[in-house]
């Protein structure tokens, strides 16, 4: 009988470590993850805005009101939709 009991001590420990290596191994996906969407997100967002405020600063400049503002909000979109889907493939090769 000893055995037994050295064995389901010994199992009793192995659960333990694994549930502990199995949630650590999750948070730190989890936290990757939100990582990720956030650089995303902001690559996205930060492009949209730099384009919008150099279209605004340059219609200020000439005196061409909406027009270079408004093509420098879609070129910056453009640009920021391009940088996100090479990031995107990055970390997925990555993976």
């Amino acid at each position: 009988m000893p055995d037994e009991k050295d064995f389901k001590t010994r199992l009793k420990i192995a659960k333990s470590e694994l549930d502990k290596k199995t949630f650590k191994d999750n948070g730190e996906k989890k936290g990757l993850f939100m990582g990720n969407a956030f650089k995303l997100g902001t690559e996205l967002v930060s492009a949209v805005a730099v384009g919008t405020i150099i279209g605004y600063i340059l219609d200020m400049t000439f005196g061409t009101k909406p027009w270079l503002m408004i093509t420098f909000f879609f070129l910056g979109s453009a640009a920021g939709i391009w940088n996100v889907i090479k990031t995107a493939k990055n970390m997925q090769k990555d993976n």
